[in-house]
């Protein structure tokens, strides 16, 4: 192969199922020039992966930009149909493996994963055109006639496992409100000690009373911001303020802090030993903070003495939990469980919450 006429990389051969593969380091400017994704070219059963998700692309590209001293992507994984050449560096048994790869300017690319990454680097470039310099890894997998690149990308996804919100809002050292959170659960006794940071969702015998992204959850509503969003400092200090005086207004919460019952009761007992009163908390809180600024914690208080039981048909029953006695965590129950917490601590409603409430009714009857 002319190399004057072929792509060239310095990449490493590797060995999976008795066939070669190559791992190449891909400048980010030839990423878009050389893997063209054409959903209306390549017919359905040619296609290795699901149709572009264009709305990813602006959140991926954001990343890149905003964090261009700080971003990290994993491999791209591509098939190859057309001439490819790999020539060791030499032949030492300990450096064979190290070469050059030349693929001929006339094959065709197909990426197995990492087609969302391809169209975010694309965009990113035309935003940043210095990281034209910078590099991602890509795995070459030669496949005549693109035959093999369906199996590839099943494959690739066959064992793959999400991680939790909660594991992502764990690791997340970026967005200010995963940050705020995580502190709030250190900086406060009961939370620190009955807090899951990787489930969420907790067992009936799990030893915690809420997960981190029923926490985190409950301040986005408390604040009214979607993720990403900018957190001021009296934001902050409110959500702090509000989950210290919470901890302390429940006190079914602090029984078991007390260990005078344990969290299995909690949650068999209890509505609050579950995510959709604290969320629905969060509806109740934000209210408290637009319409209650001066005396919000008065209000908070109160909650001490709602009756929480599951057994309360009258209160809970069609709102936090459905007629067999299982809750239920969906942004209807939610409203109306926080429809149910305002009429209880002396909050009048909205005159949308009116109308949900009004359409309940109804269906009770």
């Amino acid at each position: 192969m002319d190399a004057t006429f072929s792509y060239n990389f310095p990449a490493i051969r590797g060995i999976q199922a008795g066939k070669e593969y190559f791992v190449a380091m891909c400048p980010l400017r030839i990423i878009p020039k050389i893997f063209l994704f054409d959903e209306d070219e390549i017919p359905p059963e040619h296609r290795s992966q699901r149709i572009l998700n264009k709305a990813r692309i602006p959140e991926m590209t954001n990343y890149i930009v905003d964090n261009i001293n700080d971003y990290v992507f994993s491999s791209i994984t591509a098939s190859v149909d057309g001439e490819l050449n790999f020539t060791p560096f030499n032949q030492a048994a300990n450096s064979k493996d190290l070469g050059q790869l030349r693929i001929a300017l006339d094959a065709r690319f197909l990426i197995n994963d990492g087609q969302h990454r391809r169209a975010a680097i694309e965009e990113a470039l035309k935003l940043s055109p210095e990281l034209g310099s910078e590099t991602i890894s890509v795995v070459f997998f030669h496949d005549d006639g693109l035959k093999k690149s369906q199996q590839i990308f099943s494959d690739l996804n066959r064992h793959a496992v999400n991680t939790t919100s909660s594991i992502g809002i764990l690791y997340d050292h970026r967005d200010k409100l995963s940050i705020i959170t995580k502190d709030i659960i250190a900086k406060i006794p009961l939370l620190t000690r009955y807090t899951d940071k990787e489930r969420v969702s907790l067992s009936k015998n799990s030893p915690k009373i809420l997960a981190l992204n029923h926490i985190y959850n409950t301040n986005l509503k408390l604040l009214g911001k979607n993720k990403g969003e900018n957190i001021s400092i009296k934001d902050e200090e409110f959500v702090y303020d509000f989950w210290s005086l919470l901890c302390n207004s429940i006190i079914e919460w602090n029984s078991v802090l007390n260990k005078e019952i344990n969290t299995r009761e909690l949650r068999a007992n209890y509505i609050v030993g579950h995510a959709v009163f604290v969320e629905a908390l969060g509806v109740v809180g934000k209210y408290l903070r637009e319409y209650h600024s001066d005396d919000w914690t008065n209000y908070i208080k109160k909650l001490s003495k709602i009756d929480w039981h599951r057994t309360n048909n009258s209160l809970w029953l069609g709102r936090a939990f459905n007629h067999n006695g299982r809750i239920q965590k969906t942004s209807q129950t939610i409203q109306l469980t926080a429809i149910q917490i305002k009429k209880l601590i002396g909050l009048p409603l909205t005159d949308t919450e009116k109308q949900n409430e009004d359409k309940f009714n109804k269906g009770v009857e």
